[in-house]
């Protein structure tokens, strides 16, 4: 199946957020040094850029935004459920015209990949709470007729 160039920049941010949770890297040294892997060239990369310097920029924020929905302190999840995480919680404040079940589907998706062996159920949980909170009018029941 063929990657979409978001799917690939999701990929990427996920990597990205990692090696900044990992080594502290900034954000211009991951954006470097990712868009010049090959896997990348086919990838949104104006989304991968605003992306990670908006999730970079504000990961305290996105923390406080998740944290009443996890069973831990964030600090204590893995590194890759809190990349993926970020990712998802921001692209659920910041990119309203993406529908969130495109969005918690794509994070589950990355969950699965890269994290481990049930961590794409617990990405999944906190998502589907979390976006009760940021997308009421998206999940509100329409009315019939």
């Amino acid at each position: 199946m063929m990657k979409s160039a978001r799917r690939r920049a999701r990929e990427g941010l996920v990597q990205g957020l990692y090696q900044s949770l990992l080594a502290g890297h900034g954000g211009r040294e991951i954006e470097a040094h990712l868009l010049e892997q090959e896997h990348l060239a086919r990838a949104d990369k104006t989304f991968f850029s605003n992306t990670l310097a908006g999730i970079l920029d504000n990961t305290g924020q996105l923390d406080t935004m998740l944290a009443p929905f996890l069973d831990r302190a964030p600090e204590a999840l893995s590194p890759v459920e809190r990349s993926i995480l970020w990712l998802a919680a921001f692209e659920l404040r910041h990119y309203p015209e993406t529908p969130f079940r495109v969005i918690i589907n794509e994070a589950v998706e990355l969950a699965k990949r890269y994290g481990g062996t049930d961590g794409h159920k617990y990405v999944n949980g906190v998502l589907d709470r979390l976006a009760v909170q940021e997308r009421p009018l998206e999940l509100r029941p329409i009315p019939p007729g």
